[in-house]
């Protein structure tokens, strides 16, 4: 994510490094590199002059700070003013109304009935109960998409391939979800382009009818600037309530995350960084902006251990831990949930100083492929017991793995060494010992 944009800054700040004190000289040499990255991220060249002014501005006269380096001072305002360009403070749904209808509007393909199934179960996990209405009446597939989404996260869909009145379906779907005592109603709309009267006519007429409380706008991250053109056309329109950005997993340059706020005045609600259900996190504009500068983001990487880690089962693990009673089925069920996570060098890049390590390393989604078919190649004594794998069970299961011998045993030597830690870190005073032990660093002079 935005790993372009994030090379260039760190260029740009390098004209800092060494400097003693921040000067009109190197500060305006500064800005010229920031404003040049900015807008080979095809950021809004206006917000990109405005954004390099106001630091420029801030930064000399924030020269009277002598405990920091010129370098540090500057990533410092920058990351304040990235995260007021991109909203300041999380805009969070307004969800008060019961039911909460959500009209979702957006571009075709910019991913907008991914993103209602995506919706459904994030708000599903918060404790709602929500429906989502099929209103796509002319791409193919489209209700039969939203419904294979609803089967796949257990939420109901309500349907009607019979008309092709997206006003009408809205309004059957809605005294639907009324009966059935659904407290969030999603609209999923079809995909237009701003400049088709008649499709954005309709979309006019299905807002009329429904009166939604929020409408979610989605646009593609890779679109860049075009996203933004796109956003001030649909608001004109539609005055919408909140953006979602797609696909930031892919190749996104940041334009769009960087100037739609600016451009519509308009928050930023919702991200999505991949294609599984459990990929939309909740957009904050100073996690975004400290991933931009390469400072990582622990507490979005925390939250979303949190949601898939359940607290009984957890505490159940311990106890397995503390007895060495760890095995090869709690390993699986631990990479399960770690892929559930999302994107894996999207969460690489949210640990501080990681990301700019794998900005070449290609990591697959299917990682931990060879490491599953290893474990589903084992018999359940086996995946209790690693204990009881030795040479012949390895050849097997080497064998019905596709793998090598060598691999099989190099996973069992690596399983036994981490159950090993796990089993010392566990018990408190054992651990306390390990750290004691552990050789100091040498010390020399600053």
């Amino acid at each position: 994510m935005f790993e372009n944009l994030q090379d260039k800054l760190d260029r740009a700040f390098k004209v800092l490094k060494g400097q003693g004190s921040i000067t009109e000289i190197n500060v305006a040499e500064t800005m010229k590199e920031i404003r040049k990255a900015l807008l080979d991220a095809d950021v809004n060249y206006k917000t990109a002059k405005s954004f390099t002014d106001d630091v420029k501005e801030k930064a000399l006269g924030a020269n009277v700070l002598t405990s920091v380096s010129p370098g540090q001072l500057l990533t410092k305002i920058m990351n304040d003013e990235l995260t007021a360009l991109m909203g300041g403070e999380v805009t969070e749904l307004d969800l008060k109304q019961n039911p909460t209808i959500i009209l979702i509007a957006g571009l075709n393909g910019a991913g907008k009935t991914t993103f209602t199934g995506k919706l459904a179960n994030f708000l599903k996990s918060k404790g709602k109960k929500p429906l989502l209405i099929a209103g796509d009446v002319y791409r193919p597939a489209a209700v039969d998409q939203l419904q294979i989404l609803g089967e796949q996260i257990g939420v109901p869909v309500y349907a009607n391939k019979d008309s092709k009145d997206p006003v009408g379906i809205a309004l059957e779907g809605i005294a639907e979800g009324k009966r059935q005592n659904n407290n969030v109603i999603i609209i999923d709309t079809a995909g237009r382009l701003a400049i088709d009267e008649q499709m954005m006519n309709e979309i006019a007429a299905v807002k009329a009818s429904t009166k939604p409380h929020e409408i979610l706008f989605v646009v593609d991250a890779m679109t860049g600037q075009d996203a933004v053109n796109t956003a001030k056309a649909f608001n004109d329109r539609l005055d919408f309530t909140g953006v979602v950005l797609t696909k930031l997993d892919g190749d996104t340059r940041g334009g769009a995350a960087l100037s739609i706020k600016s451009v519509v005045n308009k928050p930023i609600k919702f991200i999505g960084t991949g294609e599984k259900m459990e990929a939309l996190d909740v957009f904050y504009p100073d996690r975004m902006a400290s991933r931009i500068l390469g400072m990582g983001d622990v507490v979005s990487l925390v939250e979303r251990a949190q949601q898939q880690f359940d607290e009984k089962e957890a505490a159940e693990l311990q106890k397995k831990i503390r007895k060495n009673k760890f095995d090869f089925n709690d390993f699986f069920n631990q990479i399960q949930q770690i892929k559930k996570m999302g994107n894996m060098k999207d969460l690489m890049g949210m640990i501080p100083g990681v990301g700019k390590m794998m900005k070449n390393v290609e990591i697959e989604d299917d990682a931990f492929k060879g490491i599953e078919a290893i474990i589903q190649s084992m018999t359940p004594f086996e995946k209790e017991n690693p204990d009881s794998i030795v040479q012949s069970r390895r050849i097997r299961i080497a064998k019905g793995s596709g793998t090598s011998i060598e691999e099989v045993t190099k996973l069992i030597k690596q399983f036994e060494d981490m159950r090993k830690v796990m089993k010392q870190f566990s018990n408190p005073a054992a651990a306390a010992r390990m750290m004691k032990n552990m050789p100091k660093m040498p010390q020399g002079r600053m």
